[in-house]
């Protein structure tokens, strides 16, 4: 009698990796969940597929383990129910190391997973920088730029061409976020964007939507945009170069202003965020105004810079604030309380901020300057402001009370700046006349003083011919 032969063994179990950094791709998930491999599991580590506990010794940089099951044949290549594979996961952790032994056993370094993820996508998504270039050196595909059209006439009319980019000696400018870069001729401010934006598809709709807008802008008291590299990677931001650098360098260097350069360089902020405020249909909201973001043209007008870019804001009449845990500098010195609070907020954020910068040009010293960086938020919002130290004259002509408004806890009562233009023109007038009275005297007295030598002189002159 024949023997049945035994049934073949039934196929590995599909698993999903979820120790460690996920696909840069991937949704929000649940570790644990459905057929997930959790910590349960890996507590019986021998008893576990050994093309799985390959991606586990991935993501722990377990050398060893994995030249282990390399030696015994183990699948560089296996692909859990994600697509993902070892190198992906040694990608997101940044373990060159593991990467470099992997690709060493044929481990295909252009690998997608299920939400079409690289390594070197991920790499990039984590800002695993060494990792990326190892990834490159190994023949990875560079990341196409998000907004890339393959049809030459979707080009945007604002595309700047990378190569016409020349960053020859080139430094950083305005908190580093600006490199200075020659572009046909002509000095020229180039920000390159983050990483992030290859990864998150609302952020590159709303860059999209903000550049359509930023190449309709045209204000003096605005930073001019020239053009924008979308079609490669890395993706930047082109605008005009002011050598005269921000306002922070120049109240370093200046200390207190006089009033009526205060209150000059306040119109000149007042007129660029009115301007923006008053787009149509909707207005443009800073969110990230202070005075390093605020640049000195060669004329001495001031120019406002880094609008609607910095945080890739969808461009409404509110706007809700992602918490904030990566300000630079002293931004959070000019934060409006509702902003730190996580709360809706308008344009009135932009006029809080202002109202920050106008005294520290009076006071000579930025707002709290006496407090930690951290704790300028928690006085806002427990109704601090800063003191008024300066002579009362400094503040004369309503000033006082105008800042005092725009810092107003309740955002609905600080004016607009329409408003506040109307007001910094009135103390400018104020101001001004006051000095032409004082001045006039000594003018007056200096014309008579030349006018007296000149009859002397000529009385001289006439003496001495009637000698001769």
């Amino acid at each position: 009698m024949e023997s049945t032969p035994p049934p073949p063994p039934p196929p590995p179990p599909q698993v999903r990796f979820t120790l460690g950094r996920q696909s840069s791709r991937a949704p929000d998930r649940v570790p644990g969940s459905g057929t997930d491999t959790d910590d349960d599991e890996i507590d019986g580590l021998d008893l576990i597929d050994p093309r799985v506990r390959l991606m586990f010794h991935s993501s722990e940089g377990n050398l060893e383990g994995i030249q282990e099951l390399l030696d015994l044949k183990t699948d560089v290549n296996f692909k859990d129910i994600d697509d993902r594979t070892a190198l992906h996961v040694a990608a997101c952790q940044g373990f060159c190391n593991v990467a470099e032994l992997l690709l060493k056993h044929g481990a295909h370094v252009d690998a997608t997973d299920r939400w079409g993820s690289t390594p070197l996508a991920d790499a990039t998504h984590y800002k695993n920088h060494e990792m990326v270039k190892l990834l490159e050196k190994h023949g990875a595909k560079p990341l196409m730029a998000p907004m890339h059209v393959k049809n030459a006439r979707e080009v945007p009319e604002y595309e700047i061409a990378a190569t016409e980019l020349d960053f020859t000696d080139s430094v950083n400018i305005t908190k580093g976020t600006f490199t200075i870069a020659s572009w046909r001729g002509t000095k020229v401010a180039v920000k390159k964007l983050g990483d992030e934006l290859f990864t998150d598809k609302d952020k590159v709709r709303a860059f999209r939507d903000e550049l359509e807008l930023l190449q309709k802008i045209r204000h003096p008291n605005v930073v001019q945009f020239l053009g924008a590299v979308t079609q490669s990677n890395p993706m930047m931001i082109v605008t005009e170069y002011l050598p005269k650098g921000d306002l922070r360098q120049f109240l370093k260097r200046k200390g207190a202003l006089k009033p009526i350069t205060a209150v000059k360089f306040a119109m000149d902020i007042a007129r660029g965020m009115n301007y923006l405020h008053e787009n149509k249909p909707q207005p443009i909201i800073h969110r990230d105004l202070e005075p390093s973001n605020i640049l000195r043209a060669d004329s001495g007008q001031l120019k406002v810079a880094d609008f609607g870019i910095s945080e890739l804001l969808t461009v409404t009449k509110t706007a809700k604030q992602e918490k904030l845990t990566s300000y630079h500098d002293t931004t959070w010195r000019y934060v409006a309380p509702e902003v730190f609070r996580n709360e809706d907020y308008d344009t009135k954020v932009d006029v809080f901020s202002f109202s920050l910068i106008l005294q520290e040009m009076i006071e000579g010293c930025q707002p709290f300057s006496t407090k930690n960086e951290e704790d300028v938020p928690k006085a806002y919002v427990a109704k601090e402001r800063p003191p008024f130290n300066a002579p009362p004259k400094s503040y004369a002509h309503g000033l006082k009370e105008l800042i005092e408004e725009c810092w107003h806890e309740d955002p609905k009562k600080r004016p607009t700046f329409r408003q506040i233009i109307t007001r910094l023109e009135s103390t400018y007038n104020s101001i001004n006349r006051k000095r032409r009275w004082k001045v006039r005297p000594l003018k007056w007295f200096q014309k008579m003083e030349t006018m007296w030598k000149k009859e002397d002189s000529e009385r001289s002159s006439r003496d001495r011919s009637s000698h001769i």
